[in-house]
């Protein structure tokens, strides 16, 4: 079986640069996790790396299936300069792991939460995933495995995230474009959800 890290890391370069640092975390009984950081202009993208080394499995199979399945990237866009988002690296390494930790899948529509803020100072806690497709397109792999998705990350306030858990990540959108509301904003305040 072909590593598929070394395409991934390709696909992204391709679709945003050269990086201009990277960093590794490695959890007790996982495989390491890198983070990426690419600017372009006033945007800073962090991107994660291994996570797509195996596919997500459904947490109530017995057996995870080491094929097939669906495989993630990470990708948060922020605005640079506005605070000390370098510091979302190991948060972002924590939910880059939650399928081989939790064995979770991570799919759009999710909402993934590191119980504390995503960079000092940051008014969130969570992120809602997104459609792919966007900014870095999906990588074809040979089959039988499943192609590499990389998901947009959307920082939620800790009230943006309890008013999705009730009327859905669509919603959220809804009311998030309707105000005009910059999600690469570090620094924003939560959405009105009145």
């Amino acid at each position: 079986m072909a590593d598929v890290l070394p395409l991934v890391e390709a696909r992204l370069r391709t679709a945003l640069g050269e990086p201009g640092a990277r960093a590794a975390v490695t959890f007790l009984g996982t495989d390491r996790v890198e983070v990426l950081r690419f600017q372009e202009g006033d945007v800073v993208r962090y991107a994660t790396l291994g996570m797509s080394a195996h596919p997500m499995s459904d947490p109530t199979a017995v057996v995870a299936d080491p094929v097939k399945g669906p495989r993630a990237e990470l990708v948060l866009s922020v605005r640079a300069g506005l605070a000390d988002t370098d510091k979302v690296l190991r948060p972002l390494a924590v939910l880059a792991a939650s399928p081989q930790v939790e064995g979770v899948v991570v799919a759009p529509g999710a909402s993934l939460d590191v119980g504390e803020p995503l960079w000092p100072g940051a008014p969130f806690t969570s992120v809602l995933v997104a459609e792919p497709g966007g900014l870095v397109e999906d990588l074809d792999l040979d089959a039988p495995l499943d192609p590499v998705s990389f998901l947009p990350l959307l920082p939620m306030t800790p009230n943006e995230a309890a008013w999705k858990r009730v009327h859905g990540a669509q919603a959220l959108q809804e009311r998030w474009l309707t105000h005009g509301t910059d999600l690469r904003d570090p620094t924003r305040t939560s959405v009105p959800l009145t």
